[in-house]
């Protein structure tokens, strides 16, 4: 990775055409500078990604369903580019609002908060939602779902989350407004990294106290997010924003290797859009080159893009550029797959646990790193 060097590509004078496709336009990105060439880069890496046949997870951080994303995340699934999704509970909870045709309106950030409360309206930034008429519906529409499902037994989100999507399909106003919808239709697994920071956990305390017991089996979890990238061939992820989600996709590098002792390599592919100052030291913030002396990246040399931008003005031009120029993929209906890769990882690390452990004390032995 010697960049010391005149040999780069010659800087355009930009000349902009009203008739310029979104190729044409994230082409002049990459051969510019700053994010813009970042941009262009990450663009062409997930075009890469789809192209390699990679498994492709899409993380999504903070709110992006009340600004109308998840449209997009739809798009990316019914394509064949995304293959499994981490989210936070807030993305499942407000997209649910489309679906079931419940108001989301455009607001301002310029308002005076108190009054807003008083008139019944929540705010996000400048998005507008009704207390009562959005949120409570929305609440009353989970806590019937989860009433009778999922009680005493262990449970994963991306079960939560599959339950959800085939309620909406099924009774909802406008099924085809929900992304979480499109994943039960294309068996895309959707994890909640922080299931209890959310309402979808908030709307289960109604029944716990009458005694039901709700169960998450965060280990299962973890460990099927694991299996996904231990049984894909390349992988890679998508990530808009950091927050857990990223650290969530990315862990599954360290579990493999260092906990299960797989000498896995992590992720073949990783682009990330984020406003995070990595001199912080925050996990949001921390470089994708950082995560290599994780093991959460194969190579922190090359297919690691990192976008410093507003994800919202970023993420669709991302997102088009694909839709435009690559090929639809065959689904690779993950959820169904689950417990058949669970099983797989599961096989290898007992089959090779005495390499690893000095039996039956179950002392760990010292790895050796393998050098590169």
């Amino acid at each position: 990775m010697d960049h010391h060097h005149f040999r780069g590509k010659e800087i355009p004078h930009i000349k902009l055409d009203p008739k310029m496709r979104i190729e044409e336009l994230v082409e002049i990105f990459a051969r510019s500078g700053f994010n813009a060439k970042q941009l262009g880069d990450a663009a062409k890496l997930y075009a890469k990604m789809i192209k390699d046949n990679a498994t492709i997870c899409l993380t999504i951080s903070g709110a992006m369903t009340p600004v109308g994303f998840g449209g997009i995340f739809k798009s990316l699934i019914e394509k064949g580019f995304v293959d499994w999704i981490v989210t936070t509970g807030a993305n499942v909870y407000h997209e649910d609002h489309f679906a079931w045709g419940l108001p989301v309106r455009q607001g301002h950030f310029e308002v005076d908060d108190m009054i807003l409360f008083q008139k019944e309206i929540v705010r996000i930034r400048d998005v507008f939602i009704k207390f009562y008429e959005t949120l409570e519906a929305e609440d009353q529409i989970i806590q019937k779902i989860f009433k009778t499902n999922l009680i005493d037994k262990p449970f994963t989100t991306a079960e939560f989350c599959n339950l959800m999507g085939r309620v909406s399909k099924e009774k909802s106003k406008y099924p085809q407004r929900s992304f979480v919808v499109s994943a039960y239709d294309y068996d895309v697994p959707v994890y909640v990294s922080t299931l209890k920071d959310s309402s979808l956990a908030l709307n289960l305390a109604v029944h716990r106290l009458r005694d039901k017991t709700y169960s998450l089996d965060f280990v299962r979890e973890i460990l099927e997010q694991a299996a996904i990238v231990f049984n894909s061939k390349k992988s890679g992820i998508v990530e808009i924003g950091g927050g857990v989600p990223k650290n969530t996709a990315q862990q599954t590098g360290p579990l493999l290797d260092q906990i299960l002792r797989n000498e896995h390599g992590g992720q073949n592919y990783i682009i990330q859009i984020t406003d995070a100052r990595p001199d912080t030291g925050g996990l949001s913030g921390a470089t994708l080159e950082e995560g290599k002396s994780w093991g959460k990246i194969k190579n922190s040399h090359d297919d690691v893009v990192t976008v410093y931008a507003d994800a919202t003005i970023a993420f669709p031009i991302l997102a088009l550029y694909v839709l435009s120029n690559q090929k639809p993929r065959k689904p690779k209906r993950l959820y169904k797959k689950l417990g058949k890769y669970y099983d797989s990882l599961k096989k290898g690390y007992l089959k090779d646990a005495e390499k690893y452990y000095d039996l039956p004390n179950y002392n760990l032995k010292r790895k050796t790193l393998t050098k590169t």
